[in-house]
């Protein structure tokens, strides 16, 4: 095997622990590569485990077109009593030995935890030199790295003091992102060490949680741009101190360890270009934000029951598609798209792809390839609009799309007219629905961050805070993606609850001025909308000064009410068709939020409805 048809490498060279991903050592390295990583950082634990004998690592490793950049860990070397220190050194011979067998040079060597160690400098830094010395004998650097809970040294400020002090060529530091930031230290002080004393940089992110630092290490790191630390200005200052090895990522996480090697691998290497940009290291296509949805579209096997929700809704079918089994439905700026040839599941119709206007379609799509998003290959008939499309984490499809714009040909040309006349009484469908408000993608369980990430950085959209919201089986965590001016939405969650990833709810949020008539004339047109509880509405009285007369209008139409402070949010929902519903929404006096308020009263109602077609 050969490092032929790697991805291209951008930028620095880029590294990842073994420790980051799932499986056994063979299947790491093989996603590693395949991601288009340039090498790896070899943890203890993967080598004791696996079956490959140094050698035939270092070999698969070369095969692969990977650099064996760091063996790690080695720990308590330090400022322990005499008779420790030998016994250690004697270790650490063996583990030269190991890493002469692997062709690995540099170990990592992280500051003691051990109960015996004291609190002496001069000790430590004699204690490193020595190991230093020995090490160099081997034709191997050693890079000492302060742990957030090291027994006495747990800033990387005193574990450069230390390597310092000790003095030896083949002794540098490696700084951890987590370790630095985790306990709050400043970065400015990596630019007084000399970037040739830098031997390595480790990167990870993580949430902002207040909670044993051992603990958060070891469960809840996460890559670059997931988490709530400033990673980038780690990586910023080393490269400014001097430093010119790897971007490295050392990332334990529970999630990551039971996700798909491949898919973590990508994700991770997306992590460090993103880091660059944001540091302004590399310089990847910038991202034109999208500005509004084109279409939404909805996959399904049997199109009658979608069909009868959108024509209550008060849509209009417009348009078939030239050489697709595909309907366009139309209501305003809002647009619809069912696609007969291609299955929804056997949960039923489910959302598939989702349009976005953007100015610039090429150059969207060149920084999605830029940021490793899979291209979605696309048959075209000989008139076919051209249409660049990508895959999202979860499998839905991003079409990056110009509609009715003389400079670019647009999607729309691709469908002949048909006239239909909706029940709202006009072939255009003019009802009560302006656009989409925005779309919600229950993600699964193991790509939640993973997502935020890509449309992050792939569309260039701002993050919201993460939620945990209440539903009648766990938590419900919910995070939402959006353009500045608020034109597109995601509204990105993760559901509790038996079998909740085969068969993830989404919806479609459609905005209205009046969702009181809207609401009302979808009901009239046979739209069975979701019943609301009455307590819930009791309670709404209680919480907000709402006149009677408007809680039982509410209360009568089953649609649910949130404030902030910018304004009013009120919204109802469809019954779920396969895995698919709609939202009504009307955002008045510049509401930023999605109902958050109120997802635990929709989550129960759904559930009870669930069980009732199940149950009757």
């Amino acid at each position: 095997m050969s490092s032929v048809g790697r991805p291209e490498r951008r930028g620095a060279r880029k590294s990842i622990a073994t420790v980051s991903l799932s499986g056994p050592l063979s299947e790491k390295l093989t996603a590693v590569a395949a991601a288009g990583f340039d090498g790896v950082e070899i943890f203890e634990n993967d080598l004791l485990g696996t079956a490959l004998s140094p050698e035939e690592i270092r070999l698969r490793c070369a095969d692969l077109g990977l650099t064996i950049d760091l063996y790690q860990p080695l720990r308590d070397m330090e400022a322990v009593p005499e008779d420790v220190f030998v016994r250690n050194l004697r270790r650490a011979e063996r583990k030269f030995e190991v890493m002469r067998r692997l062709g690995a040079d540099l170990l990592l060597v992280c500051s003691s935890v051990d109960p015996r160690a004291v609190d002496d400098d001069a000790l430590a830094a004699g204690h490193l030199r020595r190991l230093a010395e020995r090490a160099q004998e081997h034709g191997i650097r050693v890079a000492y790295e302060a742990l957030a809970w090291g027994r006495h040294v747990h800033t990387y400020g005193h574990a450069w003091r230390l390597v310092e002090q000790a003095d030896h060529p083949a002794l540098g530091t490696c700084l951890d992102s987590f370790h630095i930031l985790s306990r709050g230290s400043e970065v400015d002080g990596i630019q007084d060490i000399p970037g040739d004393k830098i031997f390595f940089l480790q990167l990870a992110d993580a949430p902002l949680m207040a909670m044993d630092v051992l603990q958060w290490s070891r469960h809840y790191r996460c890559f670059p741009g997931q988490g709530g630390l400033d990673v980038a200005s780690v990586a910023a200052a080393a490269v400014r101190a001097g430093y010119t090895g790897p971007l490295s990522l050392e990332v334990f996480n529970d999630v990551f360890r039971q996700g798909e090697a491949a898919a973590t691998a990508v994700d991770a290497l997306r992590s460090l270009l993103l880091l660059e940009e944001s540091a302004g290291l590399a310089r990847p296509p910038a991202p034109p934000v999208p500005e509004g949805f084109a279409f939404a579209e909805i996959a399904t096997s049997d199109t009658e029951p979608v069909r009868s929700v959108l024509d209550a809704l008060g849509f209009a079918r417009t348009g078939r598609h030239t050489t697709k089994p595909v309907e366009l439905w139309e209501q305003g700026r809002a647009r619809v798209l069912l696609n007969s040839g291609a299955s929804g599941g056997r949960c039923g119709p489910s959302l598939a792809a989702v349009g976005l206007e953007t100015a610039d379609p090429a150059q969207a799509a060149h920084r999605a390839e830029a940021l490793l998003a899979p291209v979605v290959p696309r048959r075209r008939g000989a008139g076919d609009a051209p249409l660049d499309a990508v895959a999202a984490p979860d499998g839905t499809e991003l079409f990056f799309c110009r509609t009715d714009h003389p400079d670019h040909p647009s999607w729309t040309g691709d469908f002949e007219p048909v006239v239909t006349v909706s029940t709202a009484g006009s072939a255009g469908g003019q009802g009560h629905v302006d656009r989409i408000d925005h779309v919600a993608l229950t993600q699964p369980w193991h790509q939640f961050d993973e997502a935020v990430l890509f449309y992050r950085g792939v569309l260039g959209l701002a993050v919201d805070e993460s939620l945990d919201l209440a539903d009648p089986y766990g938590l419900f965590r919910s995070r939402a993606v959006a353009a500045p001016d608020g034109g597109v939405r995601f509204a990105l969650n993760v559901a509790p609850g038996p079998g909740a990833d085969d068969n993830r709810l989404q919806h479609i949020a459609l905005a209205t001025d009046d969702v009181l008539a809207a609401a009302r004339a979808a009901r009239e047109r046979g739209a069975a909308l979701l019943p609301i509880p009455a307590n819930y509405y009791d309670d709404l009285a209680a919480r907000h000064e709402l006149p009677h007369r408007r809680i039982d209008e509410l209360r009568e139409l089953g649609i649910l009410y949130d404030r902030d402070a910018h304004g009013e949010f009120l919204h109802c929902y469809t019954a779920v068709t396969g895995r698919v519903f709609f939202e009504l929404v009307q955002r008045t006096g510049g509401y930023r939020g999605y109902g958050a308020q109120n997802a635990g009263i929709r989550l129960a109602a759904q559930h009870a409805q669930q069980h009732h077609q199940h149950h009757p």
